[in-house]
């Protein structure tokens, strides 16, 4: 089992917004954006920063997917 975050994704898309917004609108890290995009494991302080930035929940932005 893994994280997925296509749901991250998908949100920025429906919201009009580009990762690099996202870093600077929540304050995170470009590695934090790269290891999401790779879905690898982030701290939970960085999807706290990205809840707060979209003002969504944590089950918005991932899920646990079965290999």
């Amino acid at each position: 089992m893994h994280f997925s975050y296509n749901k991250l994704w998908k949100l920025l898309i429906d919201r009009g917004m580009n990762k690099s917004q996202l870093r600077e609108l929540s304050g995170i890290s470009s590695s934090s954006i790269a290891k999401l995009g790779k879905n690898k494991n982030v701290t939970t302080e960085v999807l706290l920063k990205i809840c707060k930035a979209l003002d969504c929940d944590v089950s918005d932005i991932m899920e646990i997917v079965k290999d």
